[in-house]
């Protein structure tokens, strides 16, 4: 028996390097390249910020209310949907210089005066967003707070006009970027039209005469999101 298992264990050492031989090549697989998670920055959800800029007053309307500087506040909601589109709704307002009047002078000595104090606007919005660039068009319905006025020394007396001077619309655009979480900076250019004012009544030289109500603002501005998940998610 002694013997038998000796010679049976010569035969697998002998043997085996022919079975190895025989045996397939091992092979081996490439190990997959990386690739980076991407990263889709979400615009969903509610913001408030503010702003500063300036409000330039359009042709034909009362002189002297070119460049005046303005600031103010918003606060708005946004909702992204089909990866790109974010479509949102927004209010603002913008305060003026409450001493910087507007005034024109008539050929009977009649002064008309205005004194816009305040631009204010409720408008929907719609923008196409990549990474954290968004990109938007506005529009809605405009609120000034204003005052008019005509004074004559000689003549003295009240006056009446059509249109309305204080509610109108309002378009615009802007480019947004999201800059840190939760945090995004703008700038946007919006036009606010209030239609004409005609002088029913008043003085003499003043009767008849019209004159525009719009203003054209460019505004920077800063805001703080309040993301519904985050204001930003990771694929991979």
């Amino acid at each position: 028996m002694k013997k038998l298992l000796l010679a049976t264990a010569a035969m697998m050492v002998f043997a085996a390097p022919t079975f190895a031989a025989d045996l397939p090549a091992r092979t081996y697989t490439k190990a997959p390249a990386y690739t980076a998670p991407e990263v889709v920055y979400n615009w969903t959800g509610f913001y408030i910020g503010g702003h500063v800029g300036g409000a330039f007053a359009g042709d034909n309307n009362i002189g002297g209310r070119d460049g005046q500087f303005l600031g103010g506040v918003q606060a708005g909601a946004d909702y992204q949907f089909a990866r790109n589109w974010v479509v949102g709704v927004e209010a603002q307002y913008s305060w003026l210089p409450s001493n910087d009047n507007g005034g024109l002078l008539f050929a009977g000595n009649s002064l008309v005066t205005q004194d816009n104090r305040g631009l204010g606007s409720v408008t929907g919005r719609l923008g196409y967003s990549w990474g954290p660039t968004l990109l938007y068009a506005k529009g809605g319905y405009a609120y000034r707070d204003s005052s008019l006025n005509v004074s004559n020394t000689a003549v003295g007396l009240p006056f009446t006009t059509s249109g309305n001077h204080r509610d109108g619309y309002t378009v615009g655009a802007g480019l947004e970027y999201m800059f840190a979480p939760n945090w995004s900076a703008k700038v946007e250019y919006q036009y606010y039209d209030f239609g004409n004012t005609t002088f029913t009544g008043g003085p003499p030289d003043v009767v008849g005469a019209s004159v525009r109500n719009d203003d054209h603002t460019v505004k920077a501005g800063l805001n703080y999101r309040f993301g519904w998940g985050g204001p930003e998610v990771t694929r991979y």
